[in-house]
């Protein structure tokens, strides 16, 4: 695996939009508000915060927002996502995290499409 990664990981993640960036989601916070607010929950998940209550109340992504996925060149598992398969952030943040680390991933046309992502790898 590249930088001794993991084969495979589960994720938890909070998605920040904004206005538009969302496909079906009516989001009327503006791009500043949403890194704001990304960066805010950033904070609180990693004080100690309970994560899953931040995804509840938070995430413009379906909650629970949890996500298995292969690394690069590993076959996926039953109900894994091929990392190549998701917006490349999601698995650049979470495939260095640790188990329990929380990380975020920023806004990017081409990374990270939709928002921000504030992910916790849970294994």
């Amino acid at each position: 695996m590249p930088n001794n990664e993991p084969g495979h990981i589960k994720v938890q993640h909070i998605l920040i939009g904004y206005k538009g960036s969302v496909p079906g989601k009516a989001i009327l916070r503006s791009q500043e508000e949403a890194r704001t607010l990304a960066y805010d929950l950033l904070t609180q998940a990693r004080s100690g915060i309970n994560f899953d209550q931040l995804v509840q109340k938070h995430t413009d992504d379906a909650p629970p927002g949890i996500y298995g996925m292969s690394n690069k060149g590993v076959h996926p598992a039953q109900g894994e996502y091929p990392r190549d398969g998701m917006v490349p952030a999601f698995g650049n943040v979470g495939f260095i995290l640790n188990v329990g680390e929380v990380g975020i991933a920023d806004y990017d046309p081409r990374n990270s499409p939709y928002g921000w992502h504030i992910i916790k790898r849970v294994s």
